[in-house]
């Protein structure tokens, strides 16, 4: 499946055909076989993704799903294992990716790095549409979806720059959008200095390079699911990320999601996480919005 250079390994199927799923909207999804890989793509052992591979024939969508907690290392993909099985079923494939994070050897530029790799080995794998790939990302990895769908922005020499793979759209649940703001409002007490190496003020190049706001316009379709309780990321970082997109073009949308909090976002069976798992099948072309 995935071209000389990259190691796989199987983990095994999962449940079968005659499973089945509540779509959007409630109702019921035959779920396909899925079979799932880990593929390292560097030699750290943070440096890995896992495929979830429905089985059939044809050019399957792609989904690249980057979760969150802050870039921090105690955080880890399995977070996102829920979307993953839920948009499996559907007969998309998912490259759940994992990332050097802070606390282990990751931080600028080397997260930004590997997520752009993660991203890009889509196209060295059979079977998987280059075309149809859609990021996704919660929390601090709703900042990496939507910064790994703006790098055809990035200035020559940024880490990440010269793109092999340009998503056909982008979904933030829940992101940091803003860094600049992120950063001065004490989001994730210090997480995104961490990150960066420190303030705005000190590292403003940066912040230029790795904040989603400052890559505005990017010409990808976007969608940002943020629930209007989320108390750990505030919803005016995404707010203030579609105002600027809409105002200079780019077709971005918010869903703000009532009493919906930080984590229900990347849960499918609940209002948010139907409305995260809906915009990224619209995306894919499997549905239409808010399906």
């Amino acid at each position: 499946m995935w071209a000389a250079g990259h190691y796989a390994w199987r983990i095994g199927p999962d449940p079968p055909a005659s499973t089945s799923t509540s779509a959007p909207g409630g109702a019921a999804v035959q779920a396909r076989p899925v079979s799932r890989s880990l593929v390292r793509y560097g030699a750290h052992p943070s440096q890995l993704v896992e495929l979830w591979l429905p089985l059939g024939e044809g050019l399957l969508p792609t989904v690249v799903l980057l979760h969150g907690g802050f870039w921090r290392a105690r955080y880890a993909k399995g977070l996102m294992n829920p979307l993953a099985r839920a948009l499996s079923a559907r007969g998309a494939a998912v490259v759940n990716a994992e990332y050097r994070r802070c606390g282990r050897d990751g931080g600028w530029p080397y997260t930004l790095e590997d997520v752009a790799t993660a991203v890009d080995l889509v196209s060295q794998a059979e079977g998987l549409d280059v075309h149809r790939v859609v990021v996704c990302g919660h929390s601090a990895g709703g900042q990496l979806a939507l910064w790994a769908a703006a790098r055809h922005r990035l200035p020559p020499g940024a880490p990440g720059g010269r793109p092999v793979v340009r998503p056909c759209g982008a979904v933030s649940l829940a992101g940091v959008a803003d860094l600049v703001a992120a950063a001065r409002s004490g989001v994730g007490a210090g997480a995104v200095q961490d990150l960066l190496g420190g303030p705005p003020e000190a590292f403003a190049d940066r912040y230029t390079v790795a904040s989603p706001l400052a890559l505005v316009p990017t010409g990808v379709p976007t969608v940002l699911v943020h629930g209007a309780a989320d108390d750990v990321v505030p919803i005016t970082l995404s707010t203030s990320y579609v105002r600027a997109g809409q105002s200079a073009g780019d077709p971005v949308e918010l869903v703000e999601v009532p009493g919906a909090d930080h984590m229900s976002v990347i849960r499918p069976a609940t209002p948010a996480g139907s409305a995260a798992l809906s915009a990224v099948l619209a995306l894919l072309g499997q549905g239409p919005p808010g399906q």
